[in-house]
Formats: C-alpha cells, structure tokens, sequence
C-alpha cells in the first residue's frame, strides 16, 4: 500500500459521527474517516448481525471486541476474536461477515 499526500493527524473516535447500516438481520454502526482513497471504520454489530451481500472489496479487518465469523464464498469460515485480524485483496474472495453476540471491528480500505 501506498499511502501519501496524508498529513499527521489524530482522530478522536469519540468525534466521529455515526452512520446505520442494515444487515440481513441485525445492523452495523460506522464511524468513518476518509483519507484521500484509504478508508478507515471503526464499526460495531449487533448481536444476531448477518451481512446482507457478498464483499469483494478487499480489507485489512481488526476485531477489538466481540467475535465475528466471516464466511467466504467456497464455503470456509473463520472466527476472529479480540487482538485477531484478516486482510483480503478486492476481488479475491468474496466474503460476508455475521455475529452471535456482537463485535467491534477497526477496518482499513
């Protein structure tokens, strides 16, 4: 990754105004800073949170609370726990995420 043309700066997450997002049942709260074309979230699940589409944009995911369970579309999963991460490249796996119990996630793409 490239990053340039950013200067220093800090962000208070407490700042940060929130946006809902519908799943196939539950829901997602995004905090959102964009920094030229990188973007960066910190996004918090309910509990019982099925995303309600297939992603092909490619991430690097941070769980800091909760558990989430990331399916990809040959049929694997993977559980991430607090202190665990995930990158995936866009258009290389399709993937969907969900959440028994709820989950806070730290998000750069």
């Amino acid at each position: 990754m490239q990053i340039s043309d950013i200067p220093f700066g800090t962000t208070d997450w407490a700042d940060v105004p929130k946006t809902q997002h519908s799943g196939e049942t539950g829901s997602a709260t995004w905090q959102t800073r964009q920094f030229g074309a990188i973007r960066v979230r910190i996004v918090d699940y309910t509990p019982g949170y099925l995303a309600d589409h297939w992603c092909v944009k490619g991430h690097i995911l941070m769980c800091l609370e909760g558990e989430l369970e990331t399916e990809l579309a040959d049929g694997r999963r993977f559980v991430l726990k607090p202190g665990m991460s995930y990158q995936v490249a866009d258009n290389a796996e399709p993937h969907r995420s969900s959440t028994a119990q709820g989950a806070r996630l730290f998000i750069v793409d």
